[in-house]
């Protein structure tokens, strides 16, 4: 038992410093001196549709297990985007996973998807925690309409 027990410390302990390691963050804000925790703020380039950025917003509770599953998201269109671009994506209504971290040594993850909306040709960012908490699954959602881009021209006109 004690084995067992000195795994998860080690695993947890190494969880909580890789946290605090984020390439991406550019926010970090303190909710107070007689907390551990803190709002971490990260900005995430799509990886395919690279003219988006999302910042996520979400708590990191440094000396536990498991961080709460609250996130906020706000998406942007920070760059070109292209029809070359979109075709490259998953169009299917469950879209694809574009971003995953860890928030939990109890297999806890928030995970960033983005789903096409061909009919409105917007771009959705689902911000979302992988276990239930209180009864819900926390989520976060924002939106980029593809609106006098590059792409809404080209995939607007008419096929010949």
């Amino acid at each position: 038992m004690k084995r067992w027990f000195k795994t998860v410390l080690a695993v947890g302990v190494t969880s909580l410093t890789l946290a605090g390691c984020s390439d991406s963050e550019v926010g970090d804000v303190s909710l107070g001196l007689f907390t551990t925790k803190d709002i971490k703020i990260d900005a995430l380039q799509d990886p395919v549709v690279t003219g988006v950025t999302c910042h996520i917003s979400s708590i990191e509770a440094n000396l536990d297990f498991s961080d709460p599953s609250d996130s906020s998201i706000a998406c942007r269109q920070t760059g070109p985007i292209t029809a070359k671009m979109l075709s490259e994506i998953d169009k299917s209504d469950s879209g694809e996973v574009i971003f995953k971290k860890s928030k939990s040594v109890f297999f806890k993850n928030m995970k960033l998807r983005r789903i096409y909306d061909e009919e409105t040709k917007t771009l959705i960012y689902l911000s979302y925690s992988t276990k239930e908490t209180s009864g819900s699954y926390k989520h976060s959602l924002s939106t980029v309409p593809l609106w006098e881009t590059q792409a809404f021209n080209v995939s607007s006109q008419p096929s010949t």
